[in-house]
């Protein structure tokens, strides 16, 4: 099976973004490599160089308003609380750095588990 070189790619500029920030953790999900913090799922690079993002049910709506953000569905279930934002939007490194923080910020909440 080949590797998506943009879900390589879009990992690797996410382990830069977190180089600094204790407890993460990366872990085989969704057929790449989610980024966990406390064994809560943060973030993940998705087919394409699209960003899974772990934002919760109550900031969802703000998150889906955002520039390429879209709801997150697997199959024909959408998942609240996540969405999925499309690679273009991700170029910007500020931009991919404000929802790694969205999502930070969402799951420094949660207890660990």
């Amino acid at each position: 099976m080949a590797t998506d070189l943009a879900v390589v790619e879009l990992a690797d500029r996410i382990r830069a973004a977190l180089a600094d920030r204790p407890g993460i953790v990366e872990k085989k999900m969704f057929g790449a490599m989610a980024f966990m913090i406390d064994g809560n799922m943060l973030v993940a690079p998705m087919k394409g160089g699209n960003l899974l993002v772990r934002v919760g049910k109550h900031a969802h709506d703000a998150a889906l308003a955002r520039p390429g953000a879209q709801p997150m569905t697997m199959g024909d279930r959408t998942m609240s609380g996540f969405v999925e934002v499309g690679g273009d939007v991700l170029e910007d490194d500020a931009a991919l750095e404000e929802w790694i923080a969205r999502a930070d910020a969402f799951v420094a909440t949660l207890p660990p588990k």
